[in-house]
């Protein structure tokens, strides 16, 4: 099965040499389940040439960047993820990826004037407490029609979401370690996120997190058979 990952944004230099780019933390995620992988980098203008077609599942990454914003890069990507719903063909979306794929449905994304949540956060998930690692602002306010949603917290409502059976999008980061999170908290945090935040997620950073257990979610969601 070939997935065709939907590369938004790009790790930050000072730690891509050693982590690899966002693309390549999900190939190592999901590695062990017979897929095969092809990246396309909308956010350089790289779009897969037949579209929908050039792939049998999807998955679309994280960004810095928000999807309301005015890039050229967003509007193709919004018909993109149209034609791949319409198609009935699997996707997965993670942070940015969760929010353009509600944007481009229908929903309703904005910069959340509730803050920042980063580092390990726990929602509430109808089979137990779900842990993860979380770097956003931007957040899903409104649902597009025919999405549910799975998990959230008071901070997210909307903060994992499915559609059928073959959309679901999460906001925070299954592909993010700790080691990971503690470069962004030096290399893109300090500034930007408040100090008080930031030293909170470093205080929690070496706490479980269910990573794997997305993973496995994951590679089930992909290779499943579908009606």
């Amino acid at each position: 099965m070939k997935i065709g990952i939907l590369l938004t944004g790009h790790a930050p230099d000072a730690l891509i040499g050693t982590t690899g780019d966002y693309d390549d933390m999900f190939q190592a995620m999901l590695s062990g389940a017979g897929l095969e992988f092809q990246t396309f980098a909308v956010v350089d203008g790289e779009f897969p040439p037949n579209g929908a077609e050039d792939a049998d599942g999807w998955l679309i990454t994280g960004s810095k960047h928000g999807a309301y914003e005015a890039h050229d890069w967003i509007p193709p990507l919004e018909t993109l993820i149209r034609d791949i719903n319409a198609q009935k063909k699997p996707m997965v979306g993670i942070c940015f990826g969760h929010q353009i794929i509600a944007q481009a449905l229908g929903g309703k994304v904005v910069k959340y004037d509730g803050g920042w949540a980063v580092g390990r956060v726990t929602y509430e998930h109808p089979e137990g407490p779900l842990t993860l690692n979380a770097w956003h602002q931007d957040q899903v306010v409104e649902c597009p029609e025919g999405a549910r949603v799975v998990a959230g917290n008071a901070f997210c409502e909307n903060g994992v979401l499915a559609y059928g059976d073959h959309i679901w999008t999460v906001q925070p980061h299954p592909e993010f370690d700790a080691a990971f999170v503690a470069g962004l908290i030096d290399k893109r945090g300090r500034g930007v996120v408040p100090d008080h935040l930031l030293q909170q997620a470093s205080d929690t950073l070496q706490g479980p997190v269910d990573n794997s257990q997305i993973a496995t979610f994951m590679k089930a969601f992909f290779t499943k058979e579908r009606t």
